[in-house]
């Protein structure tokens, strides 16, 4: 996958202590991804990188709306969303991005991309059950709604259950009460 620019940091320039990097990431940015699931997309991510004389410590924090469509009604709303994460750049003899929160880049390695951390970080702040606010207070109109109200089966009273009991199991009962 090409990697994006913006979302390269060349640390190699950098002095040791805390650097502070803010990106806007938009609907453009999954669409690199080839990821279809949001209509639109609005998310500050704010980066933290803590250049130590051996090591990099990056913690990024997400806050921010995609817009999806409700799993229930196909209606789309804003989901809010909100992450963090914490991630280790370490060197070594090989590229290696086996451990979920350790990076290791090879010796003289001069910047790290961090597009996919930010990507993996946005699709799992995306609750799995997408459900429209309006659903689950009742405040929302819509036809599906009311096709599936009225499809849905109707829990029967208790008098109609023991209307439809079959007659035989009533002798049975009677034993039970004879004691």
């Amino acid at each position: 996958m090409k990697l994006l620019k913006e979302f390269t940091i060349p640390f190699v320039g950098l002095k040791v202590g805390k650097h502070h990097f803010e990106y806007k990431v938009e609907q453009a940015f999954f669409e690199h991804f080839e990821y279809e699931d949001f209509n639109d997309v609005n998310i500050n991510v704010d980066l933290e990188l803590d250049k130590k004389s051996t090591l990099l410590a990056l913690h990024f924090k997400i806050s921010g709306w995609v817009n999806i469509n409700c799993d229930l009604t196909n209606e789309p709303f804003n989901q809010s969303v909100e992450n963090e994460f914490d991630l280790v750049v370490k060197f070594g003899d090989e590229y290696n991005d086996e451990n979920i929160d350790i990076l290791i880049l090879p010796h003289g390695t001069y910047e790290v991309s961090i597009q996919q951390y930010i990507y993996e970080l946005i699709i799992l702040a995306v609750p799995i059950k997408r459900i429209h606010p309006g659903v689950e207070d009742g405040t929302l109109d819509s036809e599906i709604l009311e096709k599936l109200e009225e499809l849905s089966p109707k829990l029967k009273d208790k008098k109609d259950k023991e209307e439809e009991t079959d007659p035989r199991w009533n002798t049975l009962k009677k034993l039970l009460t004879d004691k």
